[in-house]
């Protein structure tokens, strides 16, 4: 069995499905630890898993991503394109993470502590998928 674009956005799509799911769990999500940075939207908000911080809003990008990368395994195309895509978006918030202000997206979404190297674990495996491996013709 070889990895291929396609099965890689099914397994991204699951993960982030999977993680969006357990973002709506209230059991799994404990509270946010002293010194984290503020966020506007409170609701869902704290450490999921007690190590990535969350709140509704990126619970939702996380389905929305998941669910995407799920309907992107219809064809090689559009799979290239979401790992592309992810690699990019994912890169973009694995720095965005790393300076303050931007790193709660001015409040609205949680975007450092272990979303770090979960976003940039995300957008390498989604840029070698999406730019490096080279995918058959369809027919």
């Amino acid at each position: 069995m070889t990895i291929n674009v396609k099965r890689v956005a099914l397994i991204l799509g699951i993960i982030y499905i999977l993680i969006g799911i357990a973002g709506f769990m209230p059991a799994l999500i404990q509270p946010p630890k002293a010194g984290e940075p503020a966020v506007n939207i409170a609701a869902l908000h704290g450490d999921l898993f007690g190590l990535f911080p969350v709140n509704v809003l990126h619970t939702l990008i996380h389905l929305a991503i998941g669910i995407w990368g799920v309907i992107a395994t219809r064809s090689v195309g559009a799979s290239i394109i979401y790992a592309r895509s992810l690699a990019v978006i994912f890169g973009v918030l694995t720095i965005m993470g790393l300076i303050p202000g931007l790193n709660t997206v001015y409040g609205l979404i949680p975007l450092y502590s272990h979303d770090l190297w979960l976003h940039a674990l995300t957008a390498i495996v989604a840029g070698y998928f999406g730019f490096y491996v080279r995918e058959p013709a369809e027919i």
